[in-house]
Parts: C-alpha cells; structure tokens; sequence
C-alpha cells in the first residue's frame, strides 16, 4: 500500500509541477520552504542532537491551538527540545514569531525519502500531529524510528467522514502507526473508532483552540481607536477571514447600515493573501468611501465607510475594537472559520449558515445563545438590530466570553496525556 501511496505522490508531482511552477513565477505561492519541503534540513534547525518533540500544526489556526500546549511541553520537559512544523507560508510566519525560527520548519511532502533527513537530525522520542493530519508515509516513518505518535485536537468534519468510511480499510493501517488520539469532543472520538482508530487509543481530551489567547497587542488598535475617536466613527463592525462572494453580501448589507448610521465603519479582512487586490477592486466599483490598511494615511478621516485589512496577523487584535463581529467562510458555503477570536474580546458574534468545519463549537455557542446565525437576506437587518439594541448586542457578547472561559483546561489534559506518553517512549 505505501509503494502504492507513494508512486501516487510522486505521480501527482510530476503532473502539477507545471501549474505550481506558474503559481511560484506568477504569484510567489510554494516558494517559501521549497529546499524545507523536499527533505533539506535547515541550517538553523541543526544546531543540536537533544531529544525533541515534534509538533505539526498546518496553518494558522493550527499553530494558534498548539501554542499554549508547546508552551507548556518546553517548560514540563525542559531535557527536549520542542520544534514546530508547519504547511502554509502564514502558519510558518506565526510559527516563528511564537516558537523561534530556529525551532520551526515547514512540513515535508509525504515521501519516505524526504521525511527520513528530518528525523535522522531531530530525533524525536513523540511526534504529536494538530487536528487530522493523517499523512500515510509520515506516520509509518514516524513509527518506525521508534517515536511515540500523538493526534491531538482531534476532529473528523461531516465533510471528511463519508470519505474516511470508504477508504477504512486502508486508513485503518495508516492508524495503526499512531498511539495515542486525544479526540475534541466524544463524537470526533466515536468517528474516530468508526474509521479504523483502535477503542483503547482513544479518549477526549477537550478542544485545544478554546485555549487560544490574543495576540500581543498591535499598535495598530491603538492608532484605530484614536483615529475612529477623532473622526466620530461609530459603530465600528468587522468581517473577518471573508472568501469569495461573501465581500459582494458583506458590502450590500453594509449600504443599508449607513442608511441608518452614517458614520458606521467596516473593517473588511479577506481570508486569503492573494485575495486583496480583487477586494479593493471590487470596493473601488462599490462607490463607497474606502480605505486600504496598507497605504493608510495618518490624518485619514474614517468613518461611514470600509477599511480593507491588506495585511497578514493584525485581525485577531483588531477585533478589540468592534462592537459586532461577522466571521466569514459561512455565508457561502466553504465551511465557516474560527469564531474563538472574537468571542475572547467579548464581540457580539454573527455567523452564516455554512460552519460546518467548526461544528461543535458552533453548536455548542448556539445551545448558550452566544452567537446569531444569518443568511444574506438578513444580515443588514441583523446588523442594525444589534447597534440598535446595546442591551442584547452586550449579553450577546458577553455570553460568548462566558462560554470561552467554561471550556479552559483541555491543554492541561493534553499534556498530562503527551507526559504520559512520552514516558514509555523513555521507558522503551
């Protein structure tokens, strides 16, 4: 099955190499980490031959979950030394930030011959992958160094299981290499047995991205909040982490809202990089007053109008500011991103229909009426009712907070279970 698996990858590399050499010429994608991702070890993550833990965390969202669980594993196992793989360029860059560039690297293409230089240099006693990173040839090679192999903030989505079903029996191999999955919730658990993890290598541990803490304050809330102060902008609303079609929703409803407030102010964040040039074209055509995050002028006067937020790390402090936080990804349906960033600053929380990545912890701030959820027909309609309203748009906000602070404790739990772990890999 692996020399099945592995021709398949390297097939898949030959045929696409075309496309991600016109995406690294044109737009700069896949350059970052290339040497990384095919097996060179970095110069900087050789500097020593400890023991190590390794963590993997895809993206952004990842390495924020992980943070205070890596922070915690470096002070309970001060003798190992505790490095931070990522896949995304966004992910590396808060990586780094967070953990130290000489502890992180970006993840490597799942072939044996280029997964093997790394761990010929780190040496890992425990591999502990974030979420569902089940990558075949990592696992087996993991597993055969004789690391220990953790899953943590485990979850299956509704989208990813009818495909897990059908592939069980060869998943049910790749399982095998791992020791130890630490489950979000008990149906992510009860999936996870359902697609091949063996019963007695799975338990609950919590959801790690509840943990999540912000950001070291940015200058730039303080220079947003004077400037809105100054200018008599008010209220001040965001959409964060928006995709395709949803600016085009997000824009229309915002029209109504100025109808009625004409100082109010849209801080606009498109989820992807790439993406910035095409939102301020699109803000251009709008004929609403607009500005850009990174050409923003000092004495700019903003009110009654939309910041576009052309910048990488700044969102999740800038939802200090908002009275209203619309989370994009869920008007349209691409699944919904991370609500836990403004529910930490206590923001009345707006959410479309489509969150089915974020399932439970949708579910779980509906059941306490922590959140609303609206469809594009009514989003102005929902923003003007919660300006409107300072009682509800304060109890909305503040059920959010309150919900937050219930569910602290699943690091604790992780790293007890890690601890565990790692010693039977000592003991062995």
């Amino acid at each position: 099955m692996y020399l099945l698996y592995s021709a398949l990858v390297a097939a898949v590399l030959l045929v696409g190499s075309p496309f991600w050499m016109v995406q690294m010429l044109r737009l700069g994608k896949y350059r970052a980490g290339l040497r990384e991702r095919f097996g060179m070890v970095p110069r900087r993550v050789r500097r020593s031959r400890e023991r190590a833990i390794w963590v993997h965390a895809v993206s952004v969202g990842e390495v924020l979950a992980v943070s205070g669980l890596v922070t915690e594993l470096r002070a309970k196992f001060p003798g190992h030394r505790v490095v931070v793989s990522t896949t995304t360029h966004t992910g590396q860059k808060l990586a780094r930030e967070r953990f130290g560039e000489e502890d992180v690297f970006y993840f490597p293409i799942d072939l044996v011959t280029v997964i093997r230089p790394y761990f010929d240099v780190l040496r890992p006693e425990l591999v502990v992958m974030a979420e569902t990173e089940f990558w075949p040839n990592f696992l087996h090679v993991a597993h055969a160094s004789g690391a220990k192999v953790a899953v943590v903030n485990a979850r299956i989505s509704d989208r990813s299981l009818p495909r897990y079903r059908r592939f069980r029996s060869l998943l049910k191999i790749v399982l095998d290499n791992v020791d130890l999955f630490l489950a979000q919730t008990e149906e992510d658990a009860r999936r996870l047995r359902e697609i091949g993890a063996k019963e007695e290598r799975v338990s609950v541990s919590g959801n790690l991205k509840f943990e999540v803490r912000p950001p070291v304050h940015m200058p730039i809330v303080d220079t947003l909040r004077t400037a809105f102060v100054e200018s008599g902008a008010t209220p001040i609303l965001i959409a964060g982490s928006t995709v395709e079609n949803e600016e085009a929703i997000l824009l229309d409803a915002f029209r109504e809202v100025l109808g009625r407030h004409p100082r109010a102010m849209l801080l606009l964040a498109p989820r992807h990089k790439e993406r910035f040039e095409a939102v301020a074209e699109l803000l251009r055509d709008s004929g609403l007053r607009s500005w850009r995050r990174s050409q923003l002028d000092a004495d700019a006067k903003l009110f009654g109008g939309v910041l576009l937020l052309d910048t990488i790390g700044e969102l999740a402090s800038l939802y200090e500011l908002c009275e209203i936080a619309l989370v994009g990804g869920s008007l349209v349906p691409r699944g919904g991103h991370n609500i836990l960033e403004p529910a930490l600053h206590g923001s009345a929380i707006l959410v479309g229909p489509h969150t089915e990545n974020f399932r439970d912890i949708i579910q779980l701030f509906a059941r306490e009426n922590a959140l609303r959820v609206v469809r594009p027909e009514s989003l102005a309609a929902a923003w003007i009712e919660l300006i409107e309203n300072d009682t509800v748009r304060r109890e909305l906000g503040s059920r959010a907070r309150t919900v937050m602070q219930a569910q602290m404790g699943a690091t604790a739990r992780t790293v007890t279970e890690l601890g565990r772990l790692l010693q039977t890999a000592v003991e062995a």
